[in-house]
């Protein structure tokens, strides 16, 4: 009986922690789904392919996936989240090859997603100045997540131009 009361309010209590997160867990949800997709296509491109752009003036496929990677710890920064110290921001775009940008990537999205989690719901309305726009904070969780989804939409259609298939589609 003792163990089935533990289970039950372990339960209860993971719920209502949950609940009480459920705004940035479900941005947290929602990210990282777009930016697993946005990995993969990174993945399935070829070194070569990095240097490819639709026009010239237009960003690169190695530039596109930088930008989203400076976006990353930019409107995090802007919410109050320093970027980790050994990540220069004035030089993420000289990053070079596959296998480094990939990895710029990758750490980018980690540090975004541990700080959605540390925005607080009354914290949501709190205005923040992005520079290009000023709004509360929920506003800038969902920028984040946005400007993800909108590069992976810019990559999908990079990967279409030069015969790369998504993965999740095939």
């Amino acid at each position: 009986m003792k163990k089935l009361a533990l289970m039950t309010f372990l339960m209860v209590a993971t719920i209502t922690y949950a609940q009480e997160k459920l705004t940035q867990n479900t941005i947290q949800g929602v990210l990282k789904g777009n930016q697993e997709q946005v990995i993969a296509l990174a993945e399935a491109f070829s070194e070569e392919q990095y240097a490819w752009r639709p026009t010239e003036g237009v960003n690169s496929v190695a530039e596109a996936l930088l930008h989203v990677a400076g976006g990353n710890y930019y409107l995090a920064s802007k919410m109050g989240f320093a970027p980790p110290e050994e990540v220069d921001m004035m030089n993420l775009s000289k990053i070079t090859g596959k296998e480094n940008i990939i990895a710029a990537l990758k750490k980018s999205n980690e540090f975004v997603l541990d700080k959605i989690t540390q925005v607080e719901n009354d914290q949501f309305a709190d205005e923040v100045d992005f520079g290009f726009a000023k709004m509360n904070k929920l506003g800038g969780l969902l920028a984040i997540m946005e400007h993800n989804g909108e590069h992976k939409g810019q990559l999908i259609a990079y990967a279409r131009s030069n015969g790369v298939t998504p993965p999740w589609s095939k």
